[in-house]
Parts: C-alpha cells; structure tokens; sequence
C-alpha cells in the first residue's frame, strides 16, 4: 500500500511525470506513490525519471491499457 496516490489517467507527456515530480516534494524520503497512467510513453519515462532522480521504481506494470508505477522517494 502506497502513502500517496497520483492517477495521471488521460494525461499525456510530460504531465504524468511533473505531476509526480509535484507530489514526490509532499513526501518524506522513504514514503511511497502510487502513480496510474494511460500514456505508453509512461513506462520509459518514469525508468528515466527513477534514475536521474535517484527515487526507486518499485513496480511498473501494465493491465487493460493501465500503467501503474510504484516511486519511493530517496531519503
């Protein structure tokens, strides 16, 4: 279970990942987002978001046209 969730449904580039980038600076390092998404540029996104933020991606996975990703914010 995430501490925050984002659903970024029906969002297009960039806004899914400045929308997450937004609520990441809500949490304190080592809580969680829950990020849902349609966009399918969202799964390439939110690996390179992880990496040049340094945040974790603890899960990525796609159901029904559905990209759900888990952040956790580096500490």
């Amino acid at each position: 279970m995430a501490d925050k969730e984002l659903d970024a449904r029906g969002l297009n580039c960039p806004l899914p990942i400045l929308r997450t980038k937004k609520m990441l600076n809500e949490l304190t390092g080592g809580q969680t987002l829950r990020i849902v998404a349609t966009d399918p540029g969202a799964v390439k996104d939110f690996q390179a978001f992880a990496k040049q933020t340094g945040n974790e991606l603890l899960e990525s996975a796609e159901a029904n046209g559905e990209y759900t990703f888990v952040l956790k914010k580096k500490a």
